[in-house]
């Protein structure tokens, strides 16, 4: 061994005595990233929190378990009052513009009705439904059977919560409060009981964790083997999505988790590339374009109106032609539960004369029809009014049997005595929401700026305001290089006034929280950022029709090639708008409304609703799993010891969208 190399371990040992006596910067352990294993689609958890409806499972699974996202609570006190989460009543109901509201919207859609012709060229006749309200009001149940084979939920033995199906059939008199945790998209979070942040998460946890053991057969504890794909909302609020995913990762304990976007998924499910993506739900309807894998965050529209919107709309309708089920309250589930059914079974957008019925008497013949079959009549086969029955079994009531007259069209030439299809009107009001009836709701929202998080301190306000920092440095650095003569005095007053205009355009850019600016709209142009922006301040908070949202989301895209990519491929998901025939009505629609210079350049407007025949509730799920087999996804996982020391940052960092 030389002498150098004598010397060198020598002279290590001396700088190491030298530098314990100074105090060094503590630099914290490098969390060490856990080693890229293969896929194992098997130990991943694809979870899409609905407003109504909860869909889990593997990601290998050919389809998901379904549960109503709904939880019962037994009360700690005996004598507390019931509490239960509202399902088809919402706020904005009750006021007193409310009923005109809906009379007037109800009077646009009459028109829209009427106004279209028939196979032969003709109108309809509107004419008042006095002879169907007459007949209904004389009509009187029939009992089928003494015991109507539904029963209560047995909580003799004092469950303390109850999930589901469960839940739904808790009997009122027991002590129990119901709780629907997500509301259109949202936390539900209100100043009733079990109404705050920690009692909403608990919620969450105890509902997914029931599935998890009881449907999927997954033990708690073998979770730290698991990792979750989250699916959340295009809009969404970040500080739920935090909570949710510290409640998966360290509560719950999945070794890691993918947070990703209900649009992008959706595209994923149905192997597009570019479309503008129609979800509609229970509780809200969302719009959005999509593009290579990338939700356009201008683009995004939340619409406060859904599917159970349409059901409550459908029983107001009914009760105008004098709905037989006189003791149907909005407030009982199980009530819900029927006019959901009739929902499904009545409601179409066939304006040609497509009928789809529960269970319905041929009107000629007699026949009684299977039921939960849909019958669709030719134009010629309808003729006069229309009886439709349906059942009402209820735990511990008898089975009833109704008889429901309802009125059709008939497309000849004489004038017949026709009731203004009910069946039609209620999905009418998804585009043309102020049949609703409500007010003084915010109905139409778009993508928000953040607030800002203090575990994330290089958000986008950090990351605006260093960039018009550095651009008013580079800026001033041109001019002097420019201008090399100019005085002290000279500079120094360009300099103040560089900075008074960086202090104005900071004080500019944290007021306006009217919409979230992506990272490509510094490159967008004056006026379209003008025109964007003017858009944002007419229609938030308006109800938009569902047409119209999807018109004003195609026209928030950058480029007329993206409008035209847009145009040409509308994807309609979610279980909101599956009526018989609406996807000729929505393509209309769009045709109609859309700007003629587009008009004169797009082949032709495509709206799928059924992409490769699969059940559109279940496409963002499906987009979910297949998301999961991808091998560009290993770069995505958030894991649990990350989450633990960076927190919200690693969102920022892993997600695929702008967090």
């Amino acid at each position: 061994m030389t002498q150098a190399e004598k010397a060198e371990p020598e002279n290590g040992k001396e700088k190491e005595k030298e530098q314990r006596g100074v105090k060094r910067p503590i630099v914290p352990a490098a969390v060490p990233e856990p080693p890229q294993d293969p896929i194992q689609s098997d130990f991943i958890v694809v979870i899409h929190p609905g407003s109504s409806s909860l869909r889990i499972g593997r990601a290998t699974d050919t389809q998901p378990a379904g549960i109503p996202h709904l939880i019962a609570r037994r009360h700690r006190q005996g004598g507390q009052p019931t509490h239960r989460d509202k399902w088809l009543l919402r706020d904005g109901l009750s006021k007193p513009e409310s009923n005109e509201q809906r009379q007037n919207g109800l009077k646009m859609v009459d028109q829209a009705i009427w106004s279209k012709k028939m196979s032969n060229g003709t109108r309809r006749i509107p004419v008042m439904p006095e002879q169907a309200r007459s007949y209904n009001k004389q009509i009187r149940p029939a009992i089928l059977d003494h015991d109507s084979g539904a029963k209560w939920t047995d909580t003799s033995h004092h469950p303390e919560y109850l999930v589901g199906e469960e839940a739904l059939y808790v009997n009122p008199s027991d002590c129990y409060n119901l709780h629907y945790p997500i509301r259109r998209g949202q936390l539900n979070l209100h100043s009733g009981p079990g109404g705050s942040l920690t009692a909403v998460l608990a919620d969450l946890e105890t509902i997914w964790s029931h599935v998890l053991q009881k449907m999927l057969e997954i033990q708690l504890k073998d979770l730290k083997y698991y990792r979750c794909i989250l699916l959340i909302p295009d809009i969404y609020n970040r500080q739920h999505v935090k909570e949710m995913v510290n409640m998966l990762l360290m509560k719950m304990g999945f070794s890691g988790i993918i947070v990703h976007q209900e649009s992008v998924c959706a595209m994923y499910g149905s192997g597009l590339s570019s479309a503008c993506v129609v979800d509609v739900g229970d509780q809200k309807t969302s719009v959005c374009c999509v593009e290579d894998g990338i939700s356009h965050r201008n683009t995004r529209l939340c619409l406060a109106y859904g599917g159970s919107d349409v059901t409550r709309c459908l029983y107001w309708l009914m009760q105008r032609a004098g709905f037989p089920y006189r003791d149907c309250q909005l407030s009982n589930y199980l009530d819900c539960l029927v006019l959901q059914q009739l929902k499904e079974s009545f409601a179409h957008l066939d304006q040609v004369g497509a009928l789809s019925l529960l269970s319905c008497r041929c009107p000629e013949c007699g026949t009684r029809r299977a039921p939960s079959v849909t019958v669709l009549f030719s134009s010629q086969d309808i003729s006069g009014l229309q009886d439709h029955e349906f059942q009402v079994r209820h735990p511990a009531a008898p089975a009833l049997l109704y008889q429901l007259r309802l009125g059709d069209e008939k497309l000849q030439c004489q004038p017949i005595i026709s009731l203004p299809p009910a069946p039609t009107q209620a999905p009418m009001a998804l585009f043309y929401p102020a049949t609703f009836g409500i007010v003084e709701q915010k109905m139409t929202s778009m993508q928000h700026r953040s607030h800002g998080d203090p575990e994330d301190p290089h958000d986008e306000h950090y990351l605006l305001a260093t960039q018009s920092k550095q651009e008013q440095a580079a800026k001033a650095a041109a001019d002097r290089k420019a201008l090399p003569k100019a005085s002290l005095y000279e500079e120094g007053r360009a300099q103040d006034i560089s900075d008074r205009a960086h202090m104005q355009e900071s004080e500019l850019g944290s007021s306006q929280n009217d919409c979230l600016i992506s990272g490509n709209d510094s490159e967008e142009p004056p006026a379209a950022m003008f025109s964007r922006k003017t858009a944002v301040s007419q229609f938030e908070g308006k109800a938009l029709g569902l047409d119209k949202a999807i018109l004003h989301s195609i026209d928030c895209c950058a480029s007329d090639d993206t409008k035209k990519k847009m145009y040409g491929s509308v994807l309609v998901v979610g279980g909101g708008l599956m009526f018989h025939r609406a996807q000729q009505f929505l393509q209309h629609r769009i045709l109609n409304k859309m700007p003629p210079s587009f008009r004169r350049v797009v082949d032709n407007v495509e709206v799928i609703t059924r992409p490769k025949d699969m059940d559109p509730r279940l496409i963002v799920w499906k987009g979910g799993a297949l998301l999961a087999c991808l091998d560009t996804t290993q770069e995505l996982w958030v894991y649990q010891r990350e989450w633990q020391r960076f927190g919200v940052r690693m969102l920022r960092e892993r997600a695929t969208f702008v967090w």
